[in-house]
């Protein structure tokens, strides 16, 4: 599966994928299906900032 590190990462946290999308300004369904593709890392950075800043929310 691609993109594992993403999805491990958000699951450690306690993040839902629907919350990355939500904070990236697109559709969950958008997210999901950008994930089947392995991102570039610049894009995997942004999205792991915002994981950790949705943690901080969170927990």
């Amino acid at each position: 599966m691609n993109n594992q590190d993403i999805r491990r990462a958000a699951a450690g946290t306690g993040v839902r994928l629907w919350q990355i999308a939500e904070a990236l300004g697109i559709a969950d369904c958008s997210f999901s299906r950008k994930l089947r593709r392995e991102l570039p890392q610049e894009e995997k950075e942004r999205i792991f900032s915002i994981i950790h800043n949705l943690s901080q929310e969170v927990g």
